[in-house]
């Protein structure tokens, strides 16, 4: 279930707002320092999400005039040039893409946000599209670098209002079938939600509150978001009412990107 683009692109200004208040007081050890994303320190995570910005902001011209959508040979200069950076350059100049891409979804009028339309990575995206790729992946990094320095850091209550509605798009790319045919009840708080698990040859994520005889495990929203994006290790795993030995073979199904 997707929204109009409004509450998306607000929960993307709060989550930009967020980590430029997170990364402005770091000082050059910091950035050097690990990030929870595997095998990035923390300017990598932001020269990531600087890369990924000014890519997004190609997105939104092409969008705008109509046009095809750059394709991924004009990626590669682009991720070359950011990991080129230093690391203080990468953090600075990451929060000013940041900014930027976000100022730019803001300055959609009304009728530029109903006609934007790409067709991208085999998707039909419209405004709203765009501003849902760009909160799951900037709240999540902002998440492995807030984590780090706060261990009961959380992904923002906003966007984890948004994303929980929109698990099923992401659920069959990160799911990683294990040889086991399985039906799982899955159940959310803060916001509330109950969902099926399908776990086969495919991974499939479905709406429903199922028959009541389904294995059944219960854990927060944010809990949810974080195990479909490989991020719920037990060091960061809230109180799991129900379903503690479920958890551990979802964290094989989700190992992360």
């Amino acid at each position: 279930m997707e929204t109009a683009p409004a509450p998306w692109i607000e929960a993307l200004r709060h989550s930009q707002e967020s980590l430029h208040a997170l990364i402005e007081p770091l000082d050059a050890d910091q950035l050097r320092q690990a990030s929870y994303a595997s095998d990035w320190s923390i300017a990598q995570v932001l020269s990531h999400l600087g890369s990924q910005a000014e890519i997004f902001g190609l997105f939104l011209d092409a969008g705008l005039r109509g046009e095809e959508p750059p394709g991924r040979d004009a990626f590669g200069p682009i991720w070359e040039a950011w990991n080129a950076r230093s690391p203080e350059e990468q953090a600075a100049d990451a929060l000013q893409a940041d900014k930027a891409v976000v100022e730019t979804f803001e300055s959609l009028d009304a009728g530029q946000r109903e006609r934007l339309h790409l067709e991208l990575f085999g998707m039909s995206l419209d405004t709203t599209g765009l501003a849902r790729m760009r909160l799951g992946e900037h709240a999540v990094h902002t998440w492995d670098v807030a984590v780090i320095l706060d261990p009961a850091a959380k992904v923002a209550a906003d966007a984890v209002g948004l994303l929980v509605d929109t698990l099923d798009q992401l659920v069959a790319r990160s799911g990683k079938p294990d040889g086991r045919k399985r039906r799982l009840q899955v159940s959310t708080s803060d916001p509330e939600r109950q969902f099926i698990l399908d776990l086969g040859d495919t991974v499939a994520l479905v709406a429903g509150d199922g028959d009541g005889n389904l294995p059944a495990i219960r854990l927060p929203a944010e809990a949810f978001v974080r195990l479909v994006y490989g991020r719920l290790d037990p060091a960061h795993t809230p109180p799991v009412e129900t379903g503690a030995a479920e958890l551990e073979e979802l964290r094989l199904v989700f190992p992360g990107f």
